[in-house]
């Protein structure tokens, strides 16, 4: 995002001004600036490690530690400079910098004064842990509200997001990690004060820049992955204009439907990516025939059919595709043994490819095409239900349905609109499935 709207900068600039007043007690004497400075130095070389290693955080426990050990004003400070120096991602770089510099300011100056007014400062120069565990836990939970405030906000200001949405799940997601964080801040702190000194206080930090590493290991394969997935299905896009964003939708509605079926998350995301390359192998048909207005013919629904089994070929190999892959070959599968490619029946058909073969057809029929307008939800959800039993599972049938209800549907027109309207299919076969 080039700029950020006016009401997005006014809010910035009011956190920034309350920043400052956090920082002002700083001109007072007895601020511990060597500790200040230590702190700091050490914070911005984080953030700047967790930069290289493309990991998506901050240094939390560098923050802590300074609320557990510092007056919340010099608590503030410590965050300021690797903040600023820190790389945006996007621009306007100098709004954003000033932006995350000001919110953790903010959050880490009420920190500090929770922690204070909960003793936690005597508790943990004389290492009595479950005070010390108390106001630490305090800190913590302030640290958590006063971002997820902010953040939230920031949000509701700048891109429009709902109020309702704008909060929702924000504190409990940051809530865990800034738990961990928070227990190695105190660690950091209870060792900074006792005999060893601070630079025992730094021996924390190993383990910890060790778990980093390894999740940035694992984000870079999962961008990987990502990456692999985005250019199988550019590469069908730009062969076959209708699944210019269908793909994207099938597996948004594949997760609606794993989600509501209280599957694990690893499943979930593996649905996804069978909904998003359910149609891959598209790549293998005559774009012709992809491309042709009107009914096929006998001859060329049978190349069009062979499609899953080329989209199989094509994913076999990647491994981390998991139970995807059989929802690749699968997907044009009935229960009633009428599809394609194996005519298998029930419980032979892989869940997997029963949830996208609902995902899949529901986007079909809500998406228009050269040979089809898109119908209302309603209507789609009806059509699906008569077909539940025997083209579709109904389990999936119903979990769709729900998401639905709940969350709601938002189709888009993913091909030139014709004028002329299309023909009604029969009730027994869903319209656009045999594409």
């Amino acid at each position: 995002m080039e700029a950020l709207p006016a009401r997005a900068r006014v809010y910035v600039a009011c956190v920034a001004l309350c920043a400052l007043a956090c920082l002002l007690p700083l001109l007072a004497p007895h601020t511990p600036w060597w500790a200040v400075l230590m702190l700091a130095a050490l914070y911005a070389s984080g953030e700047q490690i967790t930069a290289r290693w493309r990991f998506a955080g901050t240094f939390y426990p560098v923050l802590l530690a300074g609320a557990f050990l510092l007056p919340p004003s010099a608590a503030a400070l410590v965050a300021v400079p690797g903040a600023l120096l820190s790389p945006a991602g996007q621009r306007p770089l100098w709004t954003r910098r000033i932006w995350r510099a000001a919110q953790l300011a903010v959050a880490v100056w009420a920190a500090a004064r929770v922690h204070r007014s909960l003793d936690g400062r005597d508790a943990v120069a004389a290492g009595e842990f479950p005070c010390a565990l108390l106001s630490a836990g305090g800190a913590v939970l302030t640290l958590c509200l006063v971002l997820t405030a902010l953040d939230g906000g920031i949000l509701t200001v700048a891109e429009r997001v709902p109020a309702r949405r704008a909060w929702r799940g924000l504190f409990l997601r940051s809530l865990a990690p800034l738990s961990v964080h928070g227990l190695a801040g105190l660690m950091m702190a209870v060792l900074w004060r006792s005999p060893y000194g601070s630079v025992a206080a730094l021996l924390v930090l190993l383990p910890m820049c060790v778990s980093w590493w390894v999740f940035a290991q694992y984000h870079r394969e999962r961008a990987a992955h990502q990456s692999t997935i985005r250019a199988l299905v550019q590469a069908v896009d730009i062969k076959d204009g209708y699944t210019r964003g269908h793909s994207e939708r099938v597996g948004q509605a594949s997760m609606m439907i794993a989600h509501e079926l209280g599957l694990a998350d690893e499943r979930v995301e593996v649905l996804r990516f069978a909904g998003i390359l359910h149609d891959v192998g598209k790549l293998g048909v005559p774009t012709r025939l992809l491309r042709k207005n009107g009914p096929l013919t006998p001859e060329e629904r049978r190349v069009i059919e062979l499609h899953p089994e080329y989209g199989h070929e094509m994913v076999r190999g990647i491994s981390f595709l998991g139970e995807a892959r059989a929802a690749v070959l699968h997907h044009h599968e009935r229960l009633d043994g009428s599809g394609y490619p194996y005519g298998l029946r029930g419980s032979q058909i892989p869940e997997s490819a029963r949830v996208v073969a609902v995902a899949d057809a529901f986007d079909a029929m809500t998406s228009t095409r050269s040979y089809s307008r898109a119908r209302p939800v309603s209507v789609a959800l009806r059509e699906l239900e008569k077909c539940a039993g025997s083209q579709f599972d109904p389990l999936m049938v119903t979990a769709l349905a729900r998401a639905v209800d709940q969350y709601g549907w938002h189709p888009a027109v993913t091909a030139d609109e014709v004028c002329t309207p299309p023909a009604r299919p029969p009730v027994a076969r869903v319209p656009g499935a045999h594409r």
